[in-house]
């Protein structure tokens, strides 16, 4: 994470606060009001210091929170909204999507609306948390891509903020925080302003941290130039359920065999049957992430165009780190 200093990032939202106090059943209260109904609980005889502060857009809102003591926190489910979490000082465990990450200073963690979340935050953690309204990030999303989601998007809960992407999205982030620290964002309502930093957010959020709707976004910003490389590129996503040959793909494109390889290389780094076998997997992944109605192995491996089960599963495994049957 890029290096924040602590007086400044201690000052942070300082314009906004809602709740400083060293009682547990207010400090649930108005947390939950800001953000959901949660259980809130700590050791018997730590000493809670809470300190929350908070300023809400239309469809985002910034948050600093701290409860000085170790406490436990059971949201449940979401439901409504993305949480963004920063430490920007201590440490906390969150238990999500099956997964559990040790959040730092240098690991932020994103919550999914329809998964259940446990957290344990340390003693001295605090954290600058940026919440997205759900039904923005789909339209932000669905603008990004050109097309309607069949489902809700799901973010990897780890963001590594020493990498690239985490960078730039904490970034993105924190001048936001600033900004409305400062009195430039937020402080007399929303306007055109605060409009497009809100929509800046959730797109960055897409682009930087891996969701099942990544290989979505990347096929948009690596659109290729060639129309025919193009056309090609439109025939596999619509057929992937089909026994594609690359004799097929490049008829479709107009191309010769050897020229539709050497666009799909310049444009994606790999051959099209390459990039059709990760747009089945990704397309599976997607499938296999929905809560509800969903199909069972077998159904999705057909149904994305694998008919071997066993190569289903190695490539699955290679491609995500985890077994189909996972989700």
């Amino acid at each position: 994470m890029a290096q924040t200093d602590p007086l400044a990032a201690k000052a942070l939202l300082s314009g906004f606060p809602i709740l400083r106090t060293q009682d547990l059943s207010e400090a649930r209260a108005v947390v939950g009001r800001a953000f959901c109904d949660h259980r809130l609980d700590m050791r018997r005889g730590a000493q809670l210091r809470v300190s929350h502060d908070h300023v809400c857009g239309a469809d985002v809102s910034l948050n600093t929170l701290a409860y000085g003591a170790e406490v436990e926190i059971d949201p449940g489910q979401l439901q409504n909204f993305y949480l963004l979490q920063f430490p920007l000082a201590g440490a906390a465990r969150i238990e999500h999507r099956g997964e559990t990450v040790e959040a730092c200073t240098e690991t932020a963690t994103i919550l999914n609306p329809d998964r259940d979340t446990r957290m344990i935050w340390g003693v001295g953690c605090r954290k600058l948390l940026l919440q997205v309204n759900r039904g923005h990030l789909e339209r932000v999303a669905e603008d990004l891509i050109g097309a309607p989601l069949h489902g809700p998007v799901r973010f990897d809960p780890r963001v590594d903020l020493t990498q690239t992407a985490g960078r730039r999205l904490f970034r993105q982030v924190i001048s936001a925080a600033r900004a409305a620290t400062h009195g430039n964002l937020w402080r007399d309502g929303a306007g055109l302003n605060e409009a497009w930093i809100e929509r800046e957010l959730a797109a960055v959020l897409l682009d930087s941290q891996p969701s099942n709707i990544s290989h979505m976004l990347w096929r948009v910003a690596r659109a290729p130039t060639s129309r025919e490389v193009r056309r090609g590129l439109d025939y596999l996503h619509a057929n992937i359920s089909e026994p594609l040959r690359v004799e097929d793909i490049a008829r479709e494109a107009g191309l010769n065999i050897r020229s539709l390889q050497l666009g799909f290389k310049a444009a994606y780094g790999v051959s099209p049957m390459r990039y059709l076998r990760d747009v089945r997997l990704d397309a599976a992944r997607y499938l296999l992430s929905r809560r509800q109605n969903r199909e069972s192995v077998t159904q999705v491996a057909y149904s994305v165009g694998f008919s071997h089960l066993g190569r289903f599963s190695k490539d699955y495994r290679a491609r995500f780190g985890t077994r189909p049957s996972a989700g």
